[in-house]
């Protein structure tokens, strides 16, 4: 009798938890389908109130008309060539200081990890002015290297990769020393292939975040041909009024490069973040 109790008692918190799993999946995909919904109304239909799920009638002229717009072939190109070079910028030199952090002594190590965390822990947006000056003086603006210069450091790809090094027995380093490795030998032939998945988790990361980053190409570009995808559709929205299926045409447009990076990337981000925060 009380076997058949405690079996029921398991089969209703498993319902539940599938219940509460299917509610918590078709609250994050609903947004997603209203945009695709949404880029295939009319204007008044988009305005309309009570609101309409379905469209009377499916167009694609939406598209056609964010794509006269904005200069999407330059928009693409721009984000891409950004994307890149953050990731690169971040790879590298994150990776050269989380091994000095978590496996080099030298003086001032902790006071300087200290300022790397004060970095990571304070909102981007209070660099903008110092960074835009710097980019200004440089005569940098409406360039690739504007829109690249904040990610040329990284103070979470240090941190990042400073865990996945101090992961490493320090006695594999030591044994390449033994080998005749000298300390950038053991460096980038021995330690930096085994954090392979935590770089390709901060290869997402970085992805994502300069995807994701506004603020800044608004700030240093003018030219509309030469801003990132999320800078461009901004240029959508009206003072008064805004055309909101053309706006969500665009929005659709801009989600696949990041769809099609997850796709190709979705194993080794799962396993870098579950690696990284099981150290």
């Amino acid at each position: 009798m009380k076997s058949a109790s405690l079996e029921q008692s398991k089969k209703i918190v498993k319902v539940l938890t599938y219940a509460f799993l299917a509610l918590g999946t078709i609250v994050m995909i609903f947004p997603f389908l209203w945009m695709i919904l949404t880029s295939s109304k009319t204007v008044p239909e988009s305005m309309q109130i009570p609101p309409t799920i379905l469209p009377k009638e499916f167009t694609l002229k939406n598209f056609s008309d964010v794509m006269q717009s904005l200069p999407f072939v330059n928009l693409y190109i721009n984000t891409g060539l950004m994307i890149l070079f953050r990731v690169i910028c971040a790879v590298v030199f994150s990776s050269m200081a989380g091994y000095a952090f978590a496996k080099l002594k030298f003086k001032y190590k902790n006071l300087l990890f200290g300022i790397v965390l004060v970095q990571m822990s304070l909102p981007s947006q209070i660099f903008i002015i110092p960074q835009y000056q710097m980019v200004a003086k440089l005569g940098a603006a409406n360039t690739i290297f504007a829109l690249v210069f904040p990610g040329l450091v990284s103070a979470f790809g240090t941190f990042f990769l400073r865990q996945a090094y101090m992961g490493i027995p320090t006695e594999i380093g030591e044994a390449a020393y033994l080998d005749g490795c000298n300390q950038w030998e053991s460096f980038y032939k021995v330690m930096f292939p085994l954090t392979s998945s935590s770089v390709a988790a901060l290869t997402v990361f970085t992805a994502v975040f300069a995807y994701g980053d506004l603020m800044w190409p608004q700030v240093v570009t003018s030219d509309v041909k030469m801003m990132t995808l999320s800078a461009g559709l901004a240029n959508l929205r009206g003072q008064f009024t805004t055309n909101f299926p053309v706006l969500m045409a665009g929005s659709l447009l801009a989600m696949l490069p990041m769809i099609v990076l997850y796709l190709i990337f979705q194993r080794q981000f799962i396993e870098g973040v579950a690696m990284t925060g099981g150290k």
